[in-house]
């Protein structure tokens, strides 16, 4: 049990870090019922769907499964509700039913690409988007789990998925949209999340951000590599208000790709929070070593805080194709002779088996 218990140590070791960066790690079934003060919507959503639903928790997990921010109206204080104006009440819309959210109406997106890299996952895509409540013409903004006061656009809105191998929260993404298609990407926690999924740069559209295929009448999910970080160049970091901006970087090669014919709003299967062995039958024991702290992720420095509405700030460029802290869950049980130890910490999963 020596072992277990080094593993065990540096596990705690790890969660410590990540409580010290992120003030607050959530899941679908432990989330408040806010997040953030001043939240407009909810974090505890149930399952289903409903169309006047005001859940602010999203998913990526794949083409075919992804959610989007969009206005809860078509009007905002009496006029078209943009994304530069509705950014702090943003309201989940997702492809398929089960997270208690509302559904992206069938033949609202015309195209999607979804792409799994080391430290991302990505969904591209056009449509129709004022069928989620953008007025026509919105060229849009960014949404950001930050914004100028570290509570979000949407504020108190959560990121989730289970592309890495278990259902986490997401603390770093970005999203665009506008009224003709959409970027999203969620970084994988970790200490390059920042830099990928970097959301200083909210004039300059899905093109430039996340560079890559948002052609229509295609619905395709891709394995690839990490693409250069937005801004980054070299040792040279690009700033918004520059001189001069460069070209968007060339999108990492893709390859494993998978197309669906089309995609359209469906029942979701139930999301897990841990992935248990097949083998494991015997008696299972949960413990919680989690510590209570206020929610939310801290603003970091250079953060735009706006999902400014301006030309050119959604549409791709003509050029590019009471929380747990670090909550430690840890499961244990003997089966056929040996002893499994499971953690997720952070939305990291161990194993150890001593025999």
């Amino acid at each position: 049990m020596h072992t277990a218990t080094l593993f065990y140590t540096s596990l705690l070791a790890f969660s410590t870090t990540v409580s010290a960066q992120y003030s607050a790690t959530y899941l679908p079934t432990d989330a408040p019922a806010q997040s953030e003060d001043g939240q407009s919507g909810t974090n505890q959503c149930g399952g289903g769907s409903n169309q006047t639903s005001m859940c602010q928790n999203v998913y990526i997990n794949g083409v075919d499964d992804f959610c989007l921010w969009a206005p809860p109206d078509t009007t905002y204080q009496g006029v078209p509700s943009s994304i530069g104006q509705t950014e702090r009440i943003e309201v989940a819309w997702c492809i398929r039913s089960g997270y208690g959210t509302r559904l992206i109406p069938n033949g609202a997106i015309t195209g999607a690409h979804f792409i799994q890299t080391p430290n991302y996952v990505q969904v591209l895509g056009s449509g129709d988007m004022t069928m989620l409540n953008l007025p026509s013409g919105d060229d849009g903004g960014e949404l950001d789990p930050h914004g100028s006061d570290g509570l979000g656009n949407p504020i108190g809105g959560l990121v989730f998925g289970t592309s890495f191998g278990v259902l986490q929260q997401y603390h770093e993404w970005t999203n665009f949209m506008y009224y003709g298609g959409f970027c999203f990407r969620a970084c994988l926690d970790g200490p390059e999340a920042p830099t990928y999924c970097n959301h200083i740069y909210d004039t300059l559209g899905c093109g430039w951000n996340m560079p890559g295929n948002y052609a229509s009448g295609v619905f395709e999910s891709c394995e690839a590599g990490n693409t250069e970080p937005m801004g980054v160049y070299g040792n040279s970091t690009f700033f918004q208000g520059d001189s001069s901006t460069p070209d968007a970087h060339t999108p990492a090669p893709s390859s494993n790709c998978q197309t669906l014919a089309t995609i359209s709003n469906a029942a979701a299967s139930p999301a897990t929070a841990t992935l248990l062995p097949s083998s494991v039958s015997a008696s299972l024991i949960s413990v919680s070593a989690a510590s209570t702290s206020s929610a939310g992720t801290p603003s970091r420095s250079g953060s735009s805080g706006t999902g400014a509405s301006s030309t050119g700030s959604g549409s791709p460029s003509p050029s590019a194709s009471g929380g747990h802290s670090g909550a430690v869950r840890v499961t244990a049980g003997w089966d056929a002779g040996a002893f499994y130890l499971l953690t997720i910490v952070g939305g990291v999963l161990g194993v150890i088996i001593v025999l």
